[in-house]
């Protein structure tokens, strides 16, 4: 099994979730949103598998985990042979009840934590979880409102869980996803999102460096225009989902207020680092 140790110089961390820029928390339907679980609970690792360039797929065994609504996040603490702890935040790409939670997490230069989790984590490693967490950017799958998920890099992690959701649930609801990657190797859940047959659910890629050879459209940064065609019309009024790097976060949810998108419909989650 891995050991996490204490890297030789401090690092700053930056992966998804370690710098969290909370807006304010609105509260959905009573009753919808799952109690947050205050204390640590044991978690071990069941499975570790690729996502991309530079990411991994995590799974844990959370044996008391209450389950969790599509959009939330939870808290991991990893402690080393020391005595020394680290905790940073992660979105979770799985919904619903059961035990097993499943983690995306991208690896960034010079972390602390990100380096061990896709490098080094073993199934059978322990640490601890604590969550869920999160009540604003969370999709109900009951509201038949037009959705739009729009994704920067691994900001998809926490729109994939609400696309598992659609599917599972067979939602009435049109959606429609907009994920915005460097290139194909770095897109986690590609092949996940290609055999999608959903048809309720489209999927628009935009890639910012480099392309498939079988790509037709344009190379390079999303732009207001580009959101216009893949959304739907300002006029259905639809819930809009935003989540990446920061300075994506802050275009996209600009972009859609001036394309017509009431803004009390744009609900974000952004994390530190470039895109």
């Amino acid at each position: 099994m891995g050991q996490w140790s204490v890297p030789a110089a401090p690092r700053r961390t930056g992966f998804l979730g370690a710098e969290r820029l909370q807006h304010a928390r609105r509260s959905v339907a009573r009753g919808a949103v799952l109690v947050t679980v205050g204390a640590w609970l044991a978690a071990s690792v069941l499975e570790v598998r690729p996502a991309g360039f530079g990411a991994r797929t995590l799974v844990l065994d959370v044996p008391e985990w209450p389950g969790n609504l599509p959009g939330q996040h939870l808290d991991l603490r990893l402690t080393a042979e020391d005595g020394y702890q680290a905790v940073r935040s992660y979105s979770i790409a799985s919904f619903g009840s059961g035990t097993a939670v499943e983690l995306g997490v991208d690896e960034v230069e010079d972390g602390e934590v990100s380096p061990y989790l896709v490098e080094d984590v073993r199934a059978g490693d322990q640490m601890e979880a604590k969550g869920p967490l999160g009540q604003y950017f969370v999709w109900d799958a009951t509201d038949p409102s037009p959705v739009q998920l729009i994704a920067g890099g691994s900001g998809i992690v926490p729109l994939i869980a609400m696309v598992r959701a659609h599917v599972a649930a067979d939602a009435s609801a049109s959606m429609r996803l907009v994920y915005s990657v460097k290139d194909a190797d770095r897109a986690m859940y590609r092949d996940e999102l290609l055999a999608l047959d959903a048809p309720r659910i489209s999927a628009t890629w935009a890639y910012t460096r480099a392309a498939p050879d079988d790509w037709s459209g344009t190379v390079g940064r999303l732009s207001a225009p580009a959101l216009a065609d893949a959304l739907h019309p300002a006029s259905v009024d639809p819930v809009s989902f935003v989540c990446g790097p920061t300075p994506f976060v802050e275009f996209v949810a600009g972009a859609l207020v001036s394309l017509g998108y009431r803004a009390e419909r744009i609900r974000t989650e952004r994390f530190g680092g470039g895109s």
